[in-house]
C-alpha cells in the first residue's frame, strides 16, 4: 500500500520559493508507510484487509488536492506570522460531515473567516493568515474504541471517512470505500473554495458579498460596517491617487487544514514531485497533530516527521517539558521557519499554570515555533442536561490570557485556532446576544463538540483586534 510517485508535471515552482536545503529533507529511515512499523492508535480495524488495500490502493492513484507551491506559499506565511509580521486565523468545524459538502455551508464557512480576518487586518494593520479546518476534516479521536447504548455495544463513531453515524452495527462498521468518498467530498469542497476565491467572492472592493442576514445584535453589526466602510475608503483613496485598480484586492489566499488522523488517508496522499525534494501531503496544506496521538514514538508522530509540509501539534496540560523538548527534536529538528506550529489549549483555569513551562521549554531549546491559541477544547463544560457546551467568556478569558502571558514571558502569540461555523446555531452560551443554556435546544446541530456560531465569532475576531491594536507586539 506505498504511495505512488506524483509525477503531476503541472505542480509550479514558485519563483520566490526558498531553496530547500539539503540537510532538511526527508530522513534516511523514513517512507510514507514507515509509520505502519509504530503503535498507531485512534486508528479504526477494519473487518476486511484485502478491501483497505484496494482502497488505499486507488487513492494512491488519484490527483493530489492540494500543490507543493501552495505548501510552500503557507510555510512562508508561518514563517512571518512566527516573527510578528501577520497574524494566523484557522477555523472551521470540529468535525466536518459529507452533507457538508453542499454550496451554502461551504460559501458560508469561508464568508465568516473572509469576515474575521478583514476584521483582523483593520484592527492589526498585518496580513492574515486564514486557513480553513476544511476540505478533509473528516476523522475524529475518541476516548473510548466501543461505545454502549442500553444492552447494544458499537465500535464508537469516528468520523465520515471511517464509519457513519447512525448508531447500527452495519453503519458503526469501519468501511475503507469512506477513504474515497471523503477524498472525493474534499475535492468538491476544494474546488467550490478555489472557485468562489478566484472569481471575486473575496474581493475586498465588495465586501457586501459576505453578509449574513442573521446578524442580529445591533452593535456588534454597526461596529462591523463601520470597519467596511473605513476599508472601502481606504481602498477608494488609494486607488485615486494611484490612477488604477487595485487587482491584488480581488482575491484572498486561502489554505486548508485537518487532523492528521485516519494515517491510511494521509499516506496514500504523500507523494513526491517534480523539481522539489522531500515528499508532501497532498491532501492538505498544514495537518496537524492531537494530543492522543502525539507520542514520539507512536505511529503519527513517525509518519510527520518525514512530510515536507508545515505541521502543527496540539498541546494541552497533560504535556510535559521532556515530552515536548523530544517533540521538536524529532518534528523540527533543523528550525526550518515556518515548519512547527504549536497549538496551546489548556484552558481559561488552567492557562496561566501550563503556558508558561510550555513557553521556557521551547525557548530552551533555541527554536522558534509558532505559538498558536485554541481557546476552545480546554473550555467544553456539560450542562444539567448533558449538553457539551462552552462558555464565551471562558473561550475569551484564555485568549486573553494567552496574549498577556506571552508578552509578559517575551514570547509572541502569533495565531488563533477555533471551532467555528458561518451558520446561526446554538451550541456556545454567551457572547453579545447572550445566548444561555436554555436556548441551546433551539439548533444544536453538532455532531460531536459545540462551535461558535457566525455572530459568535465575528465578535471574538473583534475583541482579538481591540487587543491587538491597543498592545501591539
Amino acid at each position: 500500500m506505498a504511495s505512488k510517485t506524483e509525477t503531476n508535471s503541472t505542480d509550479p515552482v514558485h519563483p520566490a520559493a526558498a531553496p530547500i536545503p539539503r540537510d532538511t529533507v526527508t530522513p534516511r529511515d523514513w517512507t510514507p508507510t514507515s509509520w505502519t512499523r509504530k503503535i498507531a492508535t485512534q486508528q479504526p480495524v477494519y473487518p476486511d484487509a484485502s478491501a483497505v488495500e484496494r482502497a488505499v490502493t486507488e487513492l494512491s492513484s488519484l490527483p493530489p488536492l492540494v500543490n507543493s507551491w501552495e505548501i510552500e506559499s503557507l510555510r512562508a506565511a508561518l514563517a512571518e506570522a512566527a516573527t510578528g509580521k501577520s497574524f494566523l486565523l484557522q477555523g472551521g468545524d470540529c468535525a466536518e460531515s459529507f452533507e457538508d459538502c453542499d454550496a451554502a455551508i461551504i460559501t458560508s464557512k469561508l464568508k465568516i473567516l473572509l469576515q474575521m480576518s478583514l476584521v483582523l487586518v483593520h484592527g492589526t494593520r498585518k496580513k492574515v493568515v486564514r486557513v480553513g479546518r476544511i476540505a478533509g476534516q473528516y476523522a475524529k479521536p475518541r476516548s473510548a474504541d466501543m461505545e454502549t447504548r442500553g444492552d447494544e455495544t458499537l465500535p464508537s463513531y469516528r468520523g465520515d471517512i471511517v464509519n457513519r453515524n447512525a448508531f447500527t452495527p452495519e453503519d458503526r462498521k469501519p468501511d475503507p470505500q469512506l477513504l474515497l468518498r471523503g477524498y472525493e467530498r474534499a475535492a468538491l469542497t476544494l474546488n467550490f473554495i478555489r472557485a468562489l476565491v478566484e472569481g471575486g467572492f473575496a474581493d475586498l472592493h465588495h465586501p457586501e458579498n459576505w453578509d449574513v442576514s442573521f446578524l442580529e445584535h445591533a452593535k456588534l453589526a454597526r461596529e462591523y460596517h463601520e470597519i467596511v466602510d473605513s476599508i472601502l475608503d481606504s481602498i477608494q483613496f488609494m486607488e485615486a491617487v494611484l490612477e488604477t485598480r487595485v487587482h491584488n484586492l480581488q482575491r484572498a489566499k486561502f489554505y486548508t487544514s485537518h487532523e492528521g488522523l485516519a494515517l491510511l488517508y494521509e499516506q496514500a496522499q504523500t507523494r513526491q514531485v517534480p523539481r522539489r525534494e522531500g515528499w508532501f501531503n497532498l491532501s492538505t496544506h498544514l495537518p496537524w497533530i492531537g494530543m492522543r496521538t502525539a507520542q514520539v514514538d507512536g505511529a503519527h508522530v513517525e509518519y510527520f516527521r518525514g512530510i515536507r509540509n508545515p505541521v502543527a501539534v496540539k498541546i494541552g496540560p497533560a504535556m510535559t517539558e521532556e515530552w515536548l523538548t523530544e517533540l521538536l527534536d524529532v518534528l523540527h529538528p533543523h528550525d526550518e521557519p515556518g515548519r512547527l506550529t504549536l497549538i496551546h489549549r489548556f484552558g481559561a483555569d488552567g492557562i496561566a499554570e501550563h503556558l508558561p513551562r510550555m513557553i521556557e521549554t521551547v525557548r530552551a531549546t533555541g527554536k522558534t515555533v509558532l505559538w498558536c491559541a485554541d481557546p476552545m477544547h480546554g473550555n467544553t463544560v456539560s450542562t444539567e442536561s448533558g449538553r457539551k457546551t462552552r462558555r464565551f467568556d471562558s473561550i475569551l478569558s484564555e485568549l486573553e490570557q494567552a496574549f498577556e502571558i506571552h508578552r509578559s514571558l517575551g514570547s509572541r502569540l502569533g495565531g488563533v485556532h477555533f471551532e467555528l461555523t458561518g451558520e446561526n446555531v446554538t451550541e456556545c452560551v454567551g457572547g453579545a446576544r447572550g445566548l444561555d443554556e436554555g436556548g441551546l435546544d433551539r439548533a444544536y446541530n453538532t455532531r460531536v463538540d459545540p462551535r461558535l456560531n457566525y455572530e459568535q465569532a465575528l465578535e471574538m475576531a473583534m475583541r482579538i483586534a481591540r487587543h491587538l491594536r491597543h498592545n501591539p507586539s
